[in-house]
């Protein structure tokens, strides 16, 4: 379950993520009550701000892909997870002086997703560097599972720190120190150990490579659909956690945490399920996503707090399970030359829904309440998993009858 450990690199890398990804899921907690804050509890501007940190995935993130094949990984990352830094610290001095406003939350989310669009796919094909291919579908797992327990620990925290601290203030700061880790990190790995690939020269039309190589490859496709439809949903879905904690059962910053931490709970072991995994299948793709959909609607449809909590553990799992078993397949089936942007197109459908899906079903919960906008999202996540299956075949159809065409010209001639 945790072979990928035996890799010096690895080991340093997911040290410094438990730890910086403690402190993210912190800062989102307290980022989320702060916005509540200050627009007194307004889904229409906890949606706003959700979908501008995700809004330069979609429109920048495929250049972020490129620089990833382009430029070395190490270096880049470290520079990336400086200014995530210094965003973290900028918005928890405006918090603690008392002149954070709602544009100020804007901005930063805003700023924050222009960083993650070169951190994200940079970050991602890196791993193979330090692992090899060998061990790569549990090193992805293992990042899950870092990531999933750092989603268990920190909103709990956050909100134990909010209440205790008196503010969100402090929240910012502290993410701001846990950089400190992932960046000692990258600055202590052996580069003799690392299998880097030569970096591809800037040409005309590279971008365009990257899309036709995904929409020409099944095996790629299918996973990148299907995570496309699921994110339009995923991430208004943990939004939602706030809004159904807060205004649906009335609770206050601490169980708001532990309703986030109870989703993690059930993400952290999908994520050591697929740690065992050598190579996931399609069934559990498709399975993962129907899963997430269903369990969507259970938890809008919660008639009680304990009740929402427990059905918040398979919802849970059933989304990591399409998270890593997506990612390890688009992965394993890149070439390293194609591999940051393939990464980006996997990245930028991962995170790209949000801005899409965050405001229309923040727009929902205002007019129907948070329920319904859960149920919704649920309800469309079904929709498009049935979308990503019709839409591969149907693109795979067409391929191959391109190249049938274009064979029986050649032959013709």
């Amino acid at each position: 379950m945790f072979r990928a450990l035996r890799n010096y690199n690895y080991r340093l890398f997911a040290a410094g993520g438990v730890v910086s990804n403690v402190g993210g899921w912190m800062q989102r907690t307290a980022q989320d009550w702060l916005i509540l804050d200050l627009t007194h509890g307004s889904a229409a501007a906890l949606g706003v701000t959700t979908a501008l940190q995700f809004l330069p995935q979609l429109l920048f993130g495929l250049w972020g892909g490129m620089l990833a094949d382009r430029y070395p990984k190490r270096p880049l990352l470290i520079v990336a997870q400086s200014i995530m830094g210094l965003l973290a610290l900028t918005l928890g001095v405006l918090t603690l002086t008392g002149q954070a406003q709602q544009w100020h939350v804007y901005v930063m989310a805003f700023a924050l997703g222009l960083v993650l669009c070169v951190e994200v796919p940079t970050r991602q094909s890196f791993v193979v560097e330090m692992v090899g291919r060998q061990d790569l579908s549990n090193a992805i797992a293992l990042n899950a599972s870092s990531f999933n327990l750092a989603r268990v620990v920190g909103p709990a925290l956050a909100g134990v720190l909010i209440y205790a601290l008196g503010g969100t203030g402090p929240i910012f700061v502290i993410n701001a120190l846990s950089f400190l880790a992932v960046l000692g990190g990258l600055a202590l790995m052996r580069t003799s150990e690392l299998t880097t690939p030569d970096p591809v020269p800037r040409a005309k039309g590279q971008l365009r490579e990257g899309l036709r190589y995904v929409v020409e490859r099944p095996d790629l496709l299918m996973p990148i659909l299907l995570v496309a439809f699921v994110s339009l949903c995923a991430q208004s879905f943990s939004m939602s956690i706030a809004l159904m904690a807060r205004e649906v059962f009335g609770a206050g910053a601490s169980s708001f945490g532990l309703a986030s931490s109870m989703f993690a709970v059930g993400a952290l072991g999908g994520a050591l399920l697929a740690a065992r995994r050598v190579r996931p299948s399609r069934k559990l793709l498709i399975g993962g996503a129907l899963s997430f959909g269903l369990f969507q609607v259970l938890t809008g449809l919660a008639p009680w707090y304990p009740v929402y909590l427990l059905l918040l553990i398979p919802a849970g799992m059933a989304l990591i399970t399409v998270n890593t078993a997506a990612n390890t397949s688009v992965q394993l089936a890149a070439s390293p030359e194609m591999r940051g942007r393939v990464m980006g197109i996997y990245v930028l459908v991962f995170t790209g829904g949000a801005p899409i899906g965050a405001p229309l079903l923040g727009w929902i919960s205002e007019l129907g309440g948070p329920r319904a906008g859960v149920v919704v999202g649920g309800l469309l996540t079904v929709l498009g998993t049935g979308a990503a299956i019709m839409l591969t075949r149907a693109i795979g159809r067409r391929s191959h009858a391109t190249v049938r065409g274009s064979a029986a010209a050649s032959a013709r001639a």
